[in-house]
């Protein structure tokens, strides 16, 4: 088998394990892919270890005895952070992005690879320690972010439907009412998607009063689920009093003047 580099095993390392977020690998596992003793890998994890940190690339954590092993987590630094909002708020004040009845168009940036992936570890990096066992939204801007937080926080994701679908089986549904329209709206979720007792994290890409985020967790309590936190892109300054609370936003809209062409729109108060 041929042999490799340190330089070589220390890179294939830090692809591996940044490509596979919250996974846990034994040393077994590289030392058979890499052909080379379990001390050398235990040296080629410190090496990787030092370099991921020292550039802000996240974090590589070993885990001790019998059932342990090595994984990468996603960690955002503040700086780094604030930085990112920074640049996705100019993108953001454009404005031609008003849209008639001064509403911002965020489509082309909620879909953008590189800002989804980002947002979502920043939520990953906040919620790391949440103990959420699923990340749940509902469809659909939301679903990009919602992705990205799961796939870095390797859980699995549960879309909340706002139609009732024959390829979801028996469902659980309950009526409420739209923070921002005041109407009645029916949204469902699968009673297979998740076994009672979970705890899970809701993401999504927009909040105004919040009567869609209390939509979700009056639907969680329905099938005997905890809400471990919950995240979203971008809320708006008014209504002050939200109708959810204990969550995070990255940004904060205060106001859109179609007239002026102006949008007023920062990082919220959390990465200052």
């Amino acid at each position: 088998m041929e042999k490799f580099k340190r330089n070589d095993r220390v890179a294939g390392l830090i692809k591996i394990l940044s490509d596979n977020p919250n996974h846990l690998f034994t040393l077994n596992y590289f030392s058979e892919l890499f052909a080379a003793a379990k001390s050398t890998i235990s040296e080629d994890i410190t090496a990787a270890k030092k370099i991921v940190e020292q550039i802000s690339l996240g974090r590589i954590e070993t885990i001790s005895g019998a059932a342990g092993g090595v994984k990468y987590r996603p960690y955002v630094e503040k700086s780094d952070a604030r930085s990112f909002l920074e640049e996705l708020c100019d993108r953001l004040k454009d404005p031609k992005r008003i849209i008639p009845g001064n509403y911002i168009y965020m489509s082309d940036v909620i879909y953008d690879p590189r800002v989804s992936a980002k947002a979502g570890e920043i939520f990953a990096t906040h919620f790391m320690n949440s103990g959420a066992e699923y990340v749940i939204t509902i469809e659909t801007k939301g679903i990009t972010l919602a992705h990205t937080t799961a796939r870095a926080l390797n859980i699995p994701l549960v879309i909340i439907r706002r139609e009732n679908r024959v390829t979801e089986g028996s469902t659980v549904s309950i009526n409420y009412v739209s923070g921002s329209t005041k109407r009645i709206q029916t949204m469902f979720v699968s009673k297979r998607a998740i076994p009672e007792g979970k705890k899970v994290l809701i993401i999504d890409d927009f909040m105004k009063a919040g009567g869609t985020a209390k939509g979700i967790v009056e639907l969680m309590k329905e099938i005997k689920v905890e809400v471990a936190g919950m995240g979203f892109l971008m809320k708006t300054t008014e209504p002050k009093e939200k109708l959810v609370h204990d969550y995070i936003s990255l940004l904060e809209v205060d106001e859109v003047d179609e007239d002026n062409g102006t949008i007023n729109i920062y990082k919220d108060m959390l990465f200052c």
